[in-house]
């Protein structure tokens, strides 16, 4: 009788395993959410469940995107908007969601010796408006003038930015002060996002939000579960390889700073978008910092304050982070790699 128990069970064993439906894999891509191009990758059992999730990511990641603009106000919703057209008028009340943004770009702030500031708007706002005439007439391209710069630059102190969490607001102290989260929001999201796929028992997605790229575990492969492969934009754009390099993650984030993108031409040479806080101009270090670690806000802080790190100083700041690797590429295209870092190159495109 035993053994004809132990036959039946291995019998449905052999049965269920034989017929476990495998789960099939999806790509959906949307515009519109922080201005950029979001592509998810994930595997569902069928369509229906996988494009019902794209539409609760889409859901979250424009909530985020409302939430963290500068330039555009929603009904119904406080933003940072919200919070600059009150500088020095009153506190605002906000969404936890934003409040928990704010308190994790404080604490970069301090992490970074104010490599990573989100109080510095009124300094990036100049920026941006000169970028955006020399894009648009680059015959008639400027610098900023320095004495703008300095003026605004009197208005970045992270002191002025009072958070209250138990009344749920945000309050510039400083008028003339203004909150620009460019270097943090878009990380931030997606992390959020991922969290909550997490929550709902996803085991195996990519979010990439613009470039920040978060994976939710592996994927499925024919030796069981494989890591995702991912490839880093080469910055250098007169080359045909278009990738760097490949990293294989599993339940990582990827992300990249680059000087290759968003940028304006004066008198033959390139401004990129990425500001230094203690010379007001635009970091020259390097061509690219690409940085991975589980959490994808931490590792869209950290690109942009690596980014503007010399190289000794960015390499010894990244060694002293635990689970954080970064890859730097040099203006003449010279790659340097921090301890961790090609642990995650897929070997055929190790450099």
């Amino acid at each position: 009788m035993k053994r004809l128990i132990i036959f039946l069970l291995v019998v449905l064993l052999l049965v269920t395993s034989g017929c476990a439906k495998k789960k099939t894999r999806y790509q959906a891509e949307f515009l519109g959410v922080f201005d950029t191009v979001t592509t998810i990758v994930g595997y569902s059992d069928n369509k229906e469940e996988f494009t019902a999730r794209v539409g609760r990511i889409k859901d979250k990641l424009t909530e985020y995107h409302r939430l963290y603009d500068i330039y555009h106000s929603y009904k119904g919703v406080n933003n940072i908007k919200t919070i600059n057209d009150n500088a020095g008028i009153a506190p605002v009340k906000v969404n936890k969601e934003l409040i928990s943004l704010l308190l994790f770009a404080k604490k970069q702030y301090y992490a970074t010796d104010g490599k990573t500031n989100i109080a510095l708007g009124s300094v990036l706002r100049i920026w941006h408006d000169y970028r955006e005439k020399g894009i648009s007439d680059p015959f008639s391209a400027e610098l900023p003038p320095r004495k703008l710069l300095e003026q605004a630059a009197r208005h970045t102190n992270i002191e002025d930015l009072i958070i209250d969490t138990k009344a749920s607001t945000v309050y510039l102290s400083d008028p003339g002060m203004s909150l620009d989260v460019g270097a943090v929001a878009k990380g931030h999201a997606t992390e959020r996002t991922a969290q909550y796929l997490e929550g709902e028992g996803v085991s195996s997605f990519v979010l990439d939000v613009g470039g920040n790229v978060r994976a939710i575990g592996g994927k499925p492969g024919q030796n069981g579960i494989e890591p995702w492969n991912i490839g880093i934009k080469n910055p250098d754009k007169e080359t045909k390889d278009t990738e760097l390099c490949n990293v294989l993650i599993s339940g990582y984030s990827v992300v990249s700073s680059g000087s290759y993108e968003r940028y304006y031409t004066v008198n033959g040479i390139r401004y990129n978008h990425i500001i230094d806080p203690s010379t007001l101009m635009p970091a020259t270090h390097f061509a690219d910092v690409t940085i991975i670690c589980h959490d994808s806000g931490l590792a869209d802080a950290l690109s942009t304050a690596v980014f503007i790190m010399p190289l000794e100083m960015g390499k010894k700041y990244v060694g002293g982070l635990n689970g954080v690797a970064a890859m730097w590429v040099m203006g003449n295209g010279e790659v340097v790699y921090s301890k961790g870092f090609k642990s995650f190159l897929k070997v055929d495109n190790e450099k």
